[in-house]
């Protein structure tokens, strides 16, 4: 393959994402790239991490909606010195003379950006997504567009045919071209667009990542349509030379509650499908500086536990614990996400807690929580039960929310001792 000339032809471009209502509440006061992910991580940290051991040192993240925490984890956790040629920087969306709204789309985002983007001097522009969970190489995928000549390359991914409908279809020739693009076809429409000969997944879905070269994308974003998936990416297929490069390691896109909860549970099983303890390739995000965890008189199986955590008297099994989580005596964690904290409680704060009745920070003692998601502060009272229920339907209460069969206690929310979900 083509090697690049320098790490720095090549601008790594992370789309923040809209309001992310099917991630509600996890986005209710956050981003979705901002949403925690295995105890101690951000979405936004996979594709920074994957830019930077691809050698990509210039990394912008545009961002819009609830950004404030996205920004101060940017700004906390990737610092480049003096004398690296590169930076990680937030493109905000702001009004101009030009522009005088919020981004429509991907790609308007980008058009809204195009003079911060130009200014980079980058021959390349390698477009991400902000809430995946992958390993790739970039520099493969950016080698295979230079190789094969394209003006656009698409990364693809194998999906079967039961999937196919949640994904935009691109249907590859014998060299890689992509002949035709699909946006989410029906089950009834899904034949001819096979381009692979595995029968269990010969179809190939759009991962949402492209790269493509400067002066091109300036002239695709002089045409009308505001996102690439909907319009600028179908008018490619026909009046370009688009490829499709393949890539079949594991991929998930964390766009809903159970994406997110099944991503968090599978990375707790000894057969996990992503790897977090790869050295060659650590996933980078803020150093805090906490103590190790404390574990006292309980049980654990198949657990991830974060950094500053307290254990005490528990049965945990297949969880992911959180930052700071407090677990008092007695208390049951199962097939759950806790986030843990952002602080720990000082002893005044614990004492005024006794005098108005209210929970401490973390789970209380014999609580019992079972498929379940806790966001980050929340109070999870004495006894308290929140308990899997089969088929049950979404609501919305004062302190909880269910979505897709888990309930999910929102940021700072707090359960009542004795309360039963």
């Amino acid at each position: 393959m083509t090697a690049l000339t320098h790490n720095s032809d090549v601008l790594g471009l992370i789309l923040g994402g809209g309001r992310g209502t099917r991630l509600y509440p996890l986005t209710e006061k956050r981003a979705k790239p901002a949403v925690p992910l295995a105890g101690k991580y951000r979405l936004i940290d996979i594709p920074i991490s994957n830019c930077i051991h691809a050698g990509i040192n210039k990394i912008a993240v545009l961002t819009q909606f609830q950004s404030a925490s996205l920004h101060r984890h940017i700004l906390r956790t990737y610092r480049r010195d003096i004398f690296t040629d590169g930076w990680v920087e937030i493109l905000a969306a702001v009004q101009s003379p030009i522009h005088g709204g919020w981004y429509q789309g991907t790609a308007d985002a980008v058009r809204q950006q195009w003079v911060e983007i130009k200014n980079a001097r980058t021959p390349y522009v390698l477009i991400l997504a902000g809430d995946h969970l992958y390993d790739m190489d970039y520099r493969d995928f950016i080698s295979f567009h230079i190789d094969h000549e394209a003006d656009l390359t698409i990364a693809v991914q194998p999906v079967s045919r039961e999937d196919a409908p949640s994904f935009g279809i691109l249907k590859r020739d014998s060299e890689g071209a992509i002949v035709s693009f699909t946006e989410k076809p029906p089950l009834n429409a899904l034949d001819g667009l096979e381009s692979l000969s595995d029968s269990a997944r010969p179809y190939l879905g759009s991962m949402g990542i492209y790269v493509i070269s400067t002066t091109l994308l300036g002239k695709l974003l002089e045409e009308p349509g505001d996102d690439f998936g909907k319009h600028i990416v179908p008018s490619a297929v026909r009046n370009r030379r688009v490829m499709g490069y393949l890539y079949d390691g594991y991929w998930a896109d964390i766009g809903t509650i159970q994406r997110f909860y099944e991503v968090n549970i599978e990375l707790t099983r000894p057969d996990r499908p992503f790897d977090l303890f790869n050295p060659a390739k650590p996933i980078y995000t803020r150093p805090r500086f906490l103590p190790p965890s404390e574990i006292r008189g309980s049980q654990l199986n198949d657990v991830i536990v974060a950094d500053g955590c307290h254990i005490q008297n528990a049965i945990i099994d297949e969880s992911v614990i959180g930052l700071r989580t407090m677990i008092f005596s007695e208390a049951v964690v199962r097939s759950s996400v806790v986030m843990g904290a952002d602080f720990y409680e000082t002893a005044a704060q614990r004492r005024e807690n006794v005098e108005l009745g209210r929970p401490h920070q973390g789970i209380g003692e014999g609580a019992v929580l079972e498929k379940c998601i806790i966001d980050k502060n929340a109070r999870i009272g004495r006894r308290v039960h929140i308990r899997a229920i089969e088929n049950r339907p979404d609501a919305d209460s004062e302190d909880w929310v269910a979505r897709d069969g888990i309930v999910i206690v929102p940021k700072g929310a707090t359960i009542p001792d004795g309360t039963v979900v």
